[in-house]
């Protein structure tokens, strides 16, 4: 039987973009996926040819892919099935609405865009000339985490009644940058909340949202405080308390609590012995699940009858001997073990194959909610962006 292969156009070069352009160079059937198969066809960067030349080869990408010096012409490869736009938040309207204006389907990354405004007018080009569009919230893809979310639905835990979530890294003491710096430069949407608090917001959303009927799923209440950054005023510390409505017969309202920060860690010795960075709270028990939040590679189910199982859950890939390598920036797992990015893309893979518009595990709809949070987050934090980054215009020029 003939391999459903899905083309692949990348949009950046930069560090985020080589991780999943690696792994997309991943065989699917090491991870037990029999039906599909990818294939890098063209990469752009907005520097130069050159440097998505460079790019091509250092993924391992067949060299007859395509190199671009502008997104432009990325986006009018008819070659192409489905663009991954790799660039900072602040871009990803314009960069998004470029692909789609172009007929192209997109995954975009976290977060989707700086605004919740922005993403409804993306949803509604992408609904309007029938394409795919979804957010790169890889971590959703997981076996990991689609096992803690049937745990919640089996009832093994109980009536769930709150989450608490945590993804916090030492980013400003480790790392010598200045103001210009992705991570706290406001031009670029920086700040720990859009980068680092989104995979709290998701461990939060994906097991008190995600889990209920669609029909019930409601919006959160926000209550939240935020530190600013002093150099830039970006958020360097960042707490949400969240109230899912739930109805009296199911349970009553449900609490997530997602915390972000950038000067402490969730895994001070890097051994997990700080404990769980996730715990989802039932009244029969409650399912853990180990730093790095965005990564994470073990779960701890402990019920209140004194059942305890422990479960690890590695990144699969090709395996040692295999002289394949990959992680993000300077970071990297062992020999043959792939960063986990291939599952969300094997999704993007199975949506197209089936024809469906959206991802299965997060709804275009969903994205919105949880953008309308982090910008109540924003609001009640007296935290605003350029308004060439928050506009709907388009196009800009960033």
């Amino acid at each position: 039987m003939s391999k459903f292969t899905v083309k692949w156009g990348i949009l950046a070069t930069g560090a985020i973009a080589e991780t999943f352009a690696r792994d997309l160079t991943v065989d699917p059937e090491t991870r037990g996926v029999k039906d599909i198969q990818h294939e890098i066809v063209a990469a752009a960067s907005s520097s130069s040819a050159d440097r998505a030349t460079s790019f091509l080869k250092t993924v391992g990408a067949s060299s007859s892919a395509k190199a671009y010096g502008s997104y432009k012409e990325l986006v009018e490869d008819k070659n192409i099935d489905i663009i991954y736009v790799a660039t900072p938040h602040s871009h990803h309207y314009q960069n998004v609405m470029l692909c789609l204006e172009a007929g192209k389907n997109v995954i975009c990354e976290k977060a989707f865009t700086t605004n919740a405004a922005q993403l409804k007018a993306l949803t509604k080009k992408a609904r309007e000339k029938n394409l795919f569009l979804m957010e790169a919230v890889w971590t959703r893809y997981f076996p990991i985490s689609i096992y803690v979310r049937d745990i919640i639905t089996s009832g093994k835990i109980g009536t769930v009644r709150r989450t608490f979530a945590d993804l916090s890294v030492p980013i400003v003491p480790q790392v010598t940058f200045d103001d210009k710096h992705r991570m706290v430069n406001l031009d670029l949407a920086g700040g720990a909340l859009l980068d680092l608090g989104i995979y709290a917001l998701t461990w939060c959303f994906q097991t008190l949202y995600t889990t209920q009927p669609e029909s019930e799923r409601k919006a959160p209440i926000v209550h939240s405080a935020l530190k600013t950054y002093t150099g830039t005023g970006a958020d360097e510390m960042t707490s949400m308390i969240l109230d899912f409505p739930r109805s009296q017969e199911k349970g009553g309202n449900m609490h997530a609590i997602a915390t972000t920060a950038m000067r402490i860690s969730a895994d001070p010795d890097g051994k997990g012995t700080a404990g769980p960075s996730i715990r989802v709270q039932g009244d029969k028990g409650e399912i853990q699940v180990f730093h790095p939040a965005f990564r994470p590679t073990k779960t701890k189910l402990v019920l209140h009858d004194g059942t305890v199982e422990e479960k690890a859950w590695e990144q699969p890939g090709p395996g040692k001997g295999s002289g394949f390598y990959n992680g993000f920036a300077d970071e990297r797992h062992g020999e043959g073990e792939g960063q986990g990015m291939f599952w969300e893309a094997d999704e993007c893979a199975f949506a197209l194959k089936e024809g469906r518009k959206e991802g299965k595990y997060e709804s275009l709809d969903e994205s919105i909610v949880i953008m309308e949070t982090m910008d109540e987050v924003r609001k009640q934090g007296g935290l605003k962006f350029p308004e060439k980054i928050e506009t709907l215009d388009y196009p800009v020029e960033l």
